[in-house]
C-alpha cells in the first residue's frame, strides 16, 4: 500500500513538473511575439528565426555538454535507461525514511525541466541585439552561451558547486528560487557585452544629443507576447516548487503563483503611472516592460512574501524598468526591446529583496552572488562576441542595415504585402 501511495505521489509529481517545463518552453513563443511585435517589420522574419533556432540550439547544446558542466551528470551518454532504477532507488530511499513525501525524478523530467530555463536566458539576448546583428554570429554565440557560459554559472549557484574552489555561494547565504539572477541577469549580462561591441542601430541617437524613437511595426503581437510569458511564468515560478503531491508543497505551489500573478500586475501599474508623469501620456511599450519586470523581481523569491509584499516588490521592478530604460538610452546603449533593463536591472533588484521576507537569506550573500554571475557572463562573453566579430563579423551593413535583415540574412519578408522592400524580395 505505501509502494502505492509512493508510486502515485512519485506519478502526480513528474507529470507536473513536465507540465510546468511546458509551460516554461512556451515562453519561447512569448519572446517571439514580443520581439516580433517591437522591432520594425523590415526585420521581423530574422528575429522569428532567432528566437526558434535558439530554442533548438539550447536543447542540443545542454544535452551535449550543458547538462554534464552544470549538474556532473552524463545525461547524453547515458540515456534515461536509468530511469526505471531511479525510481527503484527511490521507493527503498522513502521505504527508509518513513515515505515522507519526498519524490526522486528520472533524468528525463529534470533535463527537460533545466533545458527551457537555458533558452529563456539565450531569449533575453535575441532583443537587445535585433535589427543590426548577422544571424549566423548571433547563433554562433547561442552555441557558447548554452552550452558552457550559462552551465558554468548553473552550476556554482542551483548545484552547490564552488567558485573556482575559491568561494561557495550557498554559504555566503545565497539564494535564487527560480532565477532573477541566474536566468534573467545572465541574460542580460551576455546581451549588454554584445550590445557594447554592435553598437546602436543606425539613427538612434542624433549627433546632437537626441534620441530618435524608433517604434515597433506591431504593437498586438508585442501585447499577446507579454500575456504569453505573464501565463508561462506560473511554470518557471510554479515549477521550481519542483513538487505538487503533498499538502505543503501545493500550498507552496499556489502561494508562487499568486505572488507571481500580482507582481506583475504591481509591475505594470506602477510603471504605467511612472511614464505618465514623466511623458504625460501612457507609454504601452512600458507598461509591457513593467509587467515584465515584476515578474523578473519576484522570480528571486516567490514563495515568501505575502500578496502585498509581492505586488510592491513587482511595483519596484515597474518604476525601476522606467528609469534604467532612460538612463540606457541617456548613455547611448541601444536596446530596441529594453531586455537589458528588464531582465539585468531587475533581476539585480529581484535578488537584492530577498532577504527582506526569507531571513536565510544574507545581503552579503545576495550581493556576491550577483557579481559572481554578472562578472562570469559578462567577461566570457565580451570574449566570445569580440572573438566572432574579428573573425566574421557580428553586423550586418549599413545598406542591409537600411533595407532589414530579413531580406539581408533570411531573403524573405514577414509582410511582404506592406513593405517597401516587396519589389526587392529574392526568389
Amino acid at each position: 500500500m505505501q509502494d502505492q501511495i509512493f508510486q502515485l505521489q512519485y506519478a502526480i509529481d513528474t507529470f507536473y513538473f513536465l507540465v510546468m517545463g511546458a509551460l516554461v518552453m512556451w515562453m519561447a513563443a512569448g519572446f517571439s511575439m514580443l520581439e516580433a511585435g517591437l522591432v520594425r517589420a523590415k526585420n521581423t522574419t530574422e528575429i522569428l528565426t532567432k528566437n526558434i533556432t535558439l530554442y533548438s540550439i539550447s536543447c542540443l547544446m545542454y544535452m551535449i555538454c550543458g547538462y554534464m558542466i552544470m549538474y556532473d551528470g552524463n545525461w547524453f551518454l547515458s540515456g534515461i535507461s536509468g530511469g526505471s532504477s531511479l525510481v527503484s532507488d527511490a521507493l527503498a530511499t522513502s521505504a527508509q525514511n518513513g515515505f515522507d513525501g519526498s519524490s526522486v525524478y528520472a533524468d528525463a523530467a529534470d533535463f527537460f525541466f533545466q533545458v527551457v530555463f537555458v533558452a529563456t536566458a539565450m531569449s533575453v539576448v535575441s532583443g537587445a541585439v535585433a535589427e543590426r546583428m548577422r544571424l549566423w554570429a548571433f547563433l554562433g554565440f547561442a552555441v557558447v552561451m548554452t552550452g558552457f557560459i550559462y552551465p558554468m554559472e548553473g552550476s556554482w549557484t542551483w548545484n552547490g558547486a564552488s567558485v573556482f574552489g575559491l568561494y561557495n555561494l550557498g554559504d555566503l547565504g545565497f539564494s535564487d528560487f527560480a532565477g532573477s539572477g541566474i536566468v534573467h541577469m545572465a541574460g542580460a549580462a551576455a546581451a549588454l557585452a554584445g550590445v557594447l561591441l554592435l553598437g546602436p542601430r543606425q539613427g538612434k541617437f542624433r549627433p546632437d544629443g537626441r534620441v530618435s524613437a524608433i517604434p515597433g511595426a506591431n504593437m498586438p503581437l508585442a501585447a499577446l507576447g507579454t500575456l504569453i510569458l505573464w501565463m508561462g511564468w506560473f511554470g518557471f515560478n510554479g515549477g521550481s516548487v519542483l513538487k505538487l503531491g503533498d499538502i505543503t508543497s501545493a500550498n507552496s505551489v499556489a502561494m508562487v503563483i499568486l505572488n507571481t500573478n500580482t507582481a506583475a500586475a504591481g509591475g505594470l501599474v506602477a510603471a504605467l503611472l511612472l511614464a505618465r508623469a514623466i511623458f504625460g501620456k501612457g507609454d504601452f511599450t512600458m507598461a509591457l516592460n513593467g509587467a515584465l519586470a515584476g515578474l523578473v523581481v519576484i522570480t528571486a523569491e516567490p514563495s515568501t512574501p505575502t500578496p502585498l509584499i509581492a505586488t510592491l516588490f513587482g511595483a519596484a521592478g515597474g518604476i525601476l524598468v522606467v528609469l534604467s530604460i532612460l538612463l540606457f538610452d541617456k548613455i547611448k546603449i541601444d536596446d530596441p526591446v529594453g531586455a537589458i533593463s528588464v531582465h539585468g536591472s531587475c533581476g539585480l533588484l529581484g535578488l537584492l529583496v530577498v532577504p527582506i521576507t526569507n531571513p536565510e537569506v544574507t545581503f552579503v550573500g545576495q550581493i556576491v552572488g550577483a557579481l559572481t554571475i554578472f562578472i562570469w557572463v559578462f567577461v566570457t562573453s565580451l570574449i566570445v562576441w569580440a572573438l566572432i566579430k574579428f573573425t566574421f563579423g557580428i553586423r550586418v551593413s549599413p545598406e542591409e542595415e537600411a533595407e532589414g535583415v530579413d531580406l539581408s540574412e533570411i531573403g524573405m519578408e514577414a509582410y511582404p504585402e506592406f513593405t517597401s522592400g516587396g519589389s526587392r524580395r529574392t526568389a
